[in-house]
């Protein structure tokens, strides 16, 4: 696998993050520097240890992972999306999301990452290829491209206000479907 398609791969695999990201910049309009750069490093970091657990997964593992790795990414990103639409809709519009705390950010980076375990394992197969190098990059990306989606939801949060946290749980929602849909019918 060559420079130039890595870069692709990791840009693809990092619009998950990115788009959950954008979605925490839209409900959290108070998040510094620092919370913006941990929200990075957090998706950052998920992205780049899953395509390496699944490596070391291999391939004899790889059936039985992509039989339901689709359902773990709906599951966890549909409850935390279908929880924010529902705060949204029966809250007022100064009612605060759920804080984003640690547990928080791990799971939605989980859940944004599962596909990258799927990639690993087709890493297993290839013999042209640096694992640490490749998840080095991927890792990379993810954080680079997930703190632009923080900065990018806050902006559009703060134009949305009272609707951000209804978009929000839309956005997560969306993404789950999204992973969900392509797994069992085009992959």
């Amino acid at each position: 696998m060559g420079a130039l398609e890595l870069v692709l791969l990791a840009v693809g695999l990092s619009m998950d993050a990115c788009a959950v990201a954008m979605s925490n910049g839209m409900c959290h309009k108070e998040l510094g520097r620092r919370r913006m750069l941990g929200i990075g490093v957090c998706f950052g970091v998920m992205q780049g240890i899953m395509p390496l657990l699944g490596y070391f997964l291999g391939a004899a593992c790889s059936d039985i992972i992509s039989s339901f790795d689709h359902y773990i990414a709906l599951v966890l990103l549909g409850f935390i999306g279908v929880k924010m639409i529902y705060e949204a809709i029966r809250g007022t519009e100064s009612t605060e999301p759920e804080p984003l705390t640690l547990r928080l950010l791990i799971l939605q980076g989980i859940a944004t990452s599962i596909d990258a375990l799927a990639v690993g394992v087709s890493f297993a197969a290839l013999q042209n290829i640096s694992i640490w190098g490749a998840c080095g990059l991927i890792s990379a990306v993810t954080c680079v491209l997930s703190i632009g989606g923080v900065v990018l939801g806050k902006r559009c949060g703060i134009r949305w206000s009272g609707k951000a946290q209804l978009f929000g749980g839309l956005i997560l929602l969306g993404v789950g479907l999204k992973i969900f849909i392509e797994h069992m019918w085009f992959s």
